[in-house]
């Protein structure tokens, strides 16, 4: 996942996406724990995937504060 898609949508689309990147999150610490986790990597990918979609909403919000 890229920043510059992620500026070009909709905070509501946004929050989706965050929540579906936290669900996924979930499962991949569950599969871990179990002992089914086959792709490590891919926990740090959703790890900063979910951190950009954070930091895009906050510049949003601080867009829309500032004028």
């Amino acid at each position: 996942m890229d920043a510059r898609e992620l500026k070009t949508k909709t905070p509501d689309q946004l929050r989706d996406s965050l929540v579906a990147l936290k669900k996924e999150a979930f499962n991949l610490r569950f599969q871990q724990a179990t002992g089914q986790l086959e792709n490590t990597s891919r926990m740090r990918a959703v790890r900063r995937d979910v951190a950009r979609i954070k930091t895009v909403l906050n510049q949003k919000a601080a867009e829309a504060a500032a004028n």
